[in-house]
């Protein structure tokens, strides 16, 4: 297994590949050959040719033009839902380490409760009852991975809490906020940025999911997991319209994971190797 070693040494492809897709995803309305959601039945399930790179979709819509602006969707959905599970998951499990007992074990048990619950049973009960939208889709990736953050973000401030120069400013009288701002953030901050990473590929496949199950990114918008679903009825003989979104999805998240394995090779001491 040195080959897999070394792909998680060097995860320059990966790095490439997603600053591809960032910046796709920026100017899409310049990359994309077309109007996404411009429909044309004249040119329905058209393989790839020169007229259209990758083919058309049932409804005469290019494919190409769909996933550029797909990309857009994936990491909106990715980035702003994973800000929002690190915002209230660090808020909650730094807290808790800082308050009564009491309070940081309620705290823990609520996270509990999240962790013990499949993430996809969540997002599919919250977004069958709120309706899909964007905005929804974020705030329910948000609501279903908090609790990794608060987990991880508990145990290493745990530690911190314990150390010789956070206990010399409680004593001193040192302001709560005061400690956590000097004292405990800087010292989880690469385990906060490490679990990002990670969180990011596990958002972008949940919006997929969501989307998929047609309770995700509404209709018409171009997403990966609409393109997938548009295209499974079709699959036998227009493989193309299920396939290449499918492989959009597969190649972005398999890129976050190895960056995310790579940083965390990187930022955590023990992990260190002398091949870096």
């Amino acid at each position: 297994m040195q080959w897999l070693q070394k792909i998680r040494q060097l995860p320059y492809l990966s790095l490439s590949y997603l600053f591809l897709i960032v910046i796709i995803a920026l100017f899409a309305e310049w990359i994309a050959p077309g109007n996404p959601n411009l429909q044309n039945l004249r040119e329905a399930q058209m393989p790839p040719s020169a007229g259209h790179l990758l083919g058309t979709d049932h409804l005469g819509r290019d494919v190409l033009s769909r996933i550029i602006f797909g990309a857009r969707i994936s990491l909106v959905v990715g980035v702003a839902a994973v800000a929002v599970a690190a915002v209230v998951g660090v808020f909650l499990g730094v807290t808790s380490v800082m308050v009564p007992r009491w309070l940081g074990d309620a705290i823990m048990r609520l996270t509990d409760i999240f962790l013990a619950l499949p993430a996809v049973l969540i997002a599919l009960a919250v977004a069958a009852t709120v309706g899909p939208s964007l905005i929804n889709v974020i705030l329910i990736i948000g609501l279903v991975y908090w609790a990794q953050f608060a987990r991880l973000v508990r145990g290493e401030a745990l530690s911190v809490r314990e150390r010789d120069y956070v206990l010399a400013a409680r004593v001193i009288g040192s302001p709560v906020l005061r400690i956590i701002r000097r004292h405990i953030l800087p010292n989880v901050l690469n385990t906060i940025i490490v679990m990002i990473t990670l969180q990011l590929a596990s958002a972008i496949l949940l919006e997929s999911i969501l989307s998929f199950l047609g309770i995700g990114i509404p209709q018409p918008t171009a997403s990966w997991g609409n393109m997938v679903a548009d295209g499974r009825p079709y699959i036998a003989f227009s493989w193309w319209i299920v396939t290449l979104p499918g492989v959009a999805i597969m190649l972005t998240v398999f890129s976050v994971n190895l960056c995310g394995d790579w940083l965390r090779d990187r930022l955590d001491p023990k992990l260190r190797t002398t091949q870096f």
